[in-house]
């Protein structure tokens, strides 16, 4: 998905923010809800956010505002989850210099492979070349480096993914809460409409029919 970047580094928000109360007052959900945006880094599709608004939204059709402000929260925790997925390929991409030097430190003098390697995270065309072939002479290939890449970072790519893990979470979490509250909600809308069918007949029993 394209990230064009947006006007500003921060946008307001999070949808775990208190609300305001003139927010609350409001008699329009939909309006109402419109301020409860989460943060968008720079470079992120403000477009792209909406359009997940849009989808969820005609997904769960929110029934009320509490719905609204749930949904919000959803799609909040699926774009972190976005982000974090996202985040953790740059990752691998800018420290895959590292990889390569693992790689290539079995095989040549430690002083060359520095040189190789800073040349190379350059996009220094010969450096490139000089890679290319060395890999091709000794039958590696670049998943040997992203797979080094990798071992050099592995405690902060599982710690992204128990962050993402985590977002998945409280994303679950939150649609079991719409679930709970519709459910409550039509128990209270059948008492309410049992109530009235008996008030109702009762009111054309005939006298001392009871």
């Amino acid at each position: 998905m394209a990230a064009p970047a947006t006007s500003q580094s921060l946008q307001p928000n999070s949808a775990s923010n208190l609300v305001p109360a003139s927010v609350i007052a409001s008699a329009e959900p939909p309006a109402a809800a419109e301020p409860l945006l989460t943060l968008l880094l720079e470079n992120e599709d403000a477009a792209a956010y909406d359009e997940i608004i849009a989808r969820i939204s005609a997904a769960v059709k929110p029934a009320d505002f509490l719905e609204e402000i749930w949904v919000r929260d959803v799609v909040a925790l699926v774009w972190e989850a976005f982000r974090l997925r996202r985040l953790k390929m740059c990752l691998t991409g800018t420290a895959a210099h590292h990889g390569l030097a693992r790689v290539l430190s079995s095989f040549l003098p430690r002083t060359a492979v520095n040189e190789i390697a800073a040349g190379w995270a350059r996009r220094d065309g010969e450096c490139v070349k000089q890679v290319e072939g060395l890999l091709d002479q000794t039958g590696l290939t670049m998943e040997h480096v992203i797979a080094e890449t990798l071992a050099d970072r592995i405690d902060d790519i599982e710690r992204i993914d128990r962050m993402i893990a985590s977002a998945e979470q409280r994303r679950s979490a939150m649609l079991r809460e719409i679930d709970r509250h519709r459910a409550s909600l039509a128990s209270l809308l059948r008492l309410a409409s049992d109530e009235l069918v008996q008030a109702a007949f009762e009111d054309v029993l005939p006298s001392g029919a009871q």
